[in-house]
């Protein structure tokens, strides 16, 4: 049996999901078959708004499929990144018995989505070393195995520690999970990181999962467009637990106008930009007298401890630059995230930065 036939909730294999009047392939030049209005509204001047799109739009999959280097058929899509995530865990933890493994401190909707399936998270924190906050596969594989977890989730670059994982090291990880577990790689900022996609390894893991946005490089967050790049059988089992029509016509036609080879030239062309003023912003940070540490990171943004981050988040606020206070996440209690902005904006931040405390206020 292949991983998703042996993970697959017992009671959705043979589920079929809502069957939507689009899902039907079906031709014709009157249609009544979905209930929609025999007139366009006011305002929908262009009448494109009358239909339900298409579930799965085919220009938008095959363009995707393009750009990440995989087939159709290896492609869902859905509303970002986040509703990958849901749907991952609809179908493979069964409610109140599911878990899945993590590495806090890392995107919070991991678990957020598992506690609303009532599936229990199991915690391998991330280890603070020389070489920055980074995932322990191996002891995450471990947790894995030990407690019975169908889903492993890997942020790559992570967030909000940067770290970048080798291919090599997540293909070992599903290879010894391979039957037991799924490994979800989340490359929400891959693009960030002039890096090849674990999307390469799914021709020979049958147990990889790549969540994929265009809401961070491609500038389409408003949009909430993001896809699962996986096995046919995967995406197939997902599809079978998503929302009938998951995304609106306006954001599709967004996406698939910014996917086109010339708008992909510009956005790529902008990520040698980006890690510049990575590289300028770390740089003057760490010459800040009440900066601790600045963590390398492969992402668009900079994860920073400070001798008093409460000063360093009050003085930010005042000059009009608002970051991610990330005290409350573990391990996290003199830190903040910084996104990496325009050349301007960066200045910004280490102008209201300059006279820190170097010492935390009692």
């Amino acid at each position: 049996m292949t991983t998703v036939e042996t993970l697959l909730r017992a009671d959705l294999r043979d589920f079929s999901g809502y069957r939507s009047a689009r899902s039907e392939a079906l031709t014709g030049d009157v249609w009544l078959n979905a209930n929609e209005s025999a007139w366009a509204n006011p305002v929908d001047g262009a009448a494109q708004l009358r239909r339900y799109p298409q579930p799965q739009p085919d220009a938008l999959r095959e363009r995707l499929a393009r750009l990440y280097g995989v087939a159709p058929a290896q492609v869902l899509v859905g509303r970002g990144s986040d509703e990958g995530i849901d749907l991952l865990l609809r179908a493979f933890c069964p409610p109140g018995r599911g878990r899945i493994v993590i590495a806090p401190p890392v995107f919070g909707m991991y678990a957020v989505c598992a506690r609303l399936h009532g599936a229990e998270t199991v915690d391998v924190p991330l280890v603070d070393g020389p070489d920055g906050l980074c995932a322990d596969l191996a002891a995450m594989g471990d947790a894995a195995l030990a407690q019975g977890a169908s889903l492993l989730f890997l942020c790559s670059p992570g967030n909000p520690c940067g770290e970048l994982l080798s291919l090599s090291a997540i293909a070992a990880l599903a290879t010894r999970l391979r039957g037991r577990c799924i490994v979800v790689v989340d490359e929400a900022y891959l693009e960030y990181a002039q890096a090849p996609s674990a999307s390469t390894l799914l021709a020979e893991h049958d147990n990889i999962a790549v969540l994929r946005t265009l809401s961070k490089a491609h500038a389409l967050a408003a949009a909430r467009i993001g896809c699962v790049l996986s096995n046919p059988a995967l995406i197939d089992a997902l599809r079978r637990c998503q929302a009938p029509y998951p995304l609106p016509v306006p954001a599709v036609d967004a996406a698939l106008a910014a996917l086109a080879p010339e708008a992909v030239a510009l956005t790529m062309s902008r990520m040698e930009a980006v890690r510049e003023a990575r590289a300028r912003l770390a740089a003057g940070l760490r010459g800040l007298a009440g900066v601790r540490r600045v963590y390398p990171s492969a992402g668009n943004f900079l994860l920073v401890r400070f001798a008093d981050a409460g000063a360093a988040f009050s003085a930010l606020l005042a000059a009009g630059v608002v970051v991610r206070d990330m005290r409350a996440m573990p391990q996290l209690g003199d830190a903040l995230r910084i996104t990496v902005g325009t050349a301007a904006e960066c200045r910004r931040v280490l102008a209201a930065l300059e006279t820190l405390p170097t010492e935390a206020v009692a």
